[in-house]
């Protein structure tokens, strides 16, 4: 380590964003089916990247800063969110909304307008999303995990309110969830959502919807009773623009005044903020995918639930969670599975204990599902 470098930083693990088929590892295969990071299979209609190749030759000057407020993207935002809200009084307005250069940065910026300087910690529920700790780590911000069941994955509430009760030096300041969790695609439970309810409002809950657009699960009706509630979501997925990093956080007007300050100034490129909008006023061509991909996540499953060596759980996401029927040494038999299922060109994600699968395109679901037999 260089002398003038944190000492902490020789204890942290950087994300590794491809683990199953990185740049430095190449995969020897003719067709690689990409279902190792949750994506949309489906590129943008070749329509839309006209238009967009139009806008940025036409309309975008290279040479000017971004608009830093995003204001016609939080108001095209606020129009979306409000669409599934039945009760007017809980509308979106754009003063509740923060953009983001993915989800990401928005963790950054949650953790740094809460926990910097020592004031609190994080409380996690493993298998879960690596980046929350690893963001809260590389701030310096301590991170309290608690397990889950392993049959239902649902978190251990008990020792969640436990720790939360007894954590002190510095206290817990955030819980972050995902609805559904990833890796495991389990949408929280009647009982998760209470218990996130009954959290005192000085601690702040994060619920990470990034899989929203295939669940159709919200709780953004709620955020009118929870001042202490904030709500993740992304362009990455359902909405097929990964590669341009967007995302967007739904909270009180307070909170997002506060995460206005501590993010950069010009955090969105002019390029991705126009793609962003342009996703969302074809937001209903874009979506027509997601019967499609919800149907394939059905099949997939029932067809692996044939094989009596794979133990596998019902999905609220576009991706399903998988894991061997005879525990013993399962962790280097999968990571063995997964090389070879990556030698034969299919990408997944070993972790968590399991395999994540993003279902791709029916091609891809289809030599998945042959793969996956031949070796086993």
């Amino acid at each position: 380590m260089l002398s003038f470098l944190r000492n902490d930083l020789n204890q942290i693990r950087a994300y590794t964003p491809h683990p199953g088929g990185s740049s430095g590892s190449p995969v020897q295969a003719e067709i690689l089916d990409r279902l190792d990071t949750n994506e949309c299979p489906y590129d943008l209609p070749e329509a839309l990247k006209q238009k967009l190749a139009w806008i940025y030759q036409h309309e975008i000057e290279t040479n000017r800063y971004p608009d830093g407020s995003h204001f016609p993207l939080k108001v095209a935002i606020a129009t979306y969110i409000n669409e599934i809200i039945s009760n007017s009084e809980a509308f979106v307005n754009s003063d509740q909304i923060s953009v983001g250069n993915g989800s990401d940065e928005l963790i950054r910026s949650i953790l740094i307008a809460t926990c910097l300087g020592g004031e609190g910690s994080i409380l996690v529920a493993n298998p879960t999303f690596s980046m929350y700790g690893i963001i809260a780590q590389t701030l310096g911000i301590s991170v309290v995990s608690i397990g889950r069941d392993e049959q239902t994955f649902e978190m251990d509430l008990k020792t969640a309110q436990t720790t939360i009760e007894t954590t002190e030096n510095p206290p817990i300041r955030v819980v972050f969830v995902v609805h559904p969790n990833s890796p495991t695609a389990n949408a929280l439970t009647e009982d998760e959502l209470n218990w996130l309810r009954s959290l005192p409002e000085d601690i702040l809950v994060v619920i990470d919807e990034a899989y929203f657009e295939f669940s159709q699960i919200s709780v953004v009706e709620e955020l009118k009773h929870h001042p202490n509630w904030v709500i993740l979501r992304t362009f990455s997925k359902a909405f097929r623009l990964a590669s341009l990093r967007a995302g967007y956080a739904i909270a009180d007007p307070e909170f997002i005044s506060a995460l206005e300050k501590v993010r950069l100034p010009y955090n969105l490129p002019s390029f991705t903020q126009t793609a962003a909008l342009l996703a969302l006023n074809h937001r209903q061509e874009l979506l027509t995918v997601i019967p499609e991909i919800l149907g394939e996540r059905d099949r997939l499953i029932n067809a692996l639930a044939q094989n009596k060596n794979l133990k596998i759980w019902r999905s609220d996401a576009n991706f399903i969670y998988l894991r061997l029927t005879d525990e013993r040494n399962s962790e280097s038999a999968l990571s063995e599975i997964m090389e070879q299922l990556k030698s034969k060109g299919t990408l997944v994600r070993h972790t968590g204990g399991g395999l994540r699968i993003t279902v791709g395109r029916p091609d891809e679901n289809q030599r998945t599902i042959e793969r996956l037999f031949s070796l086993l």
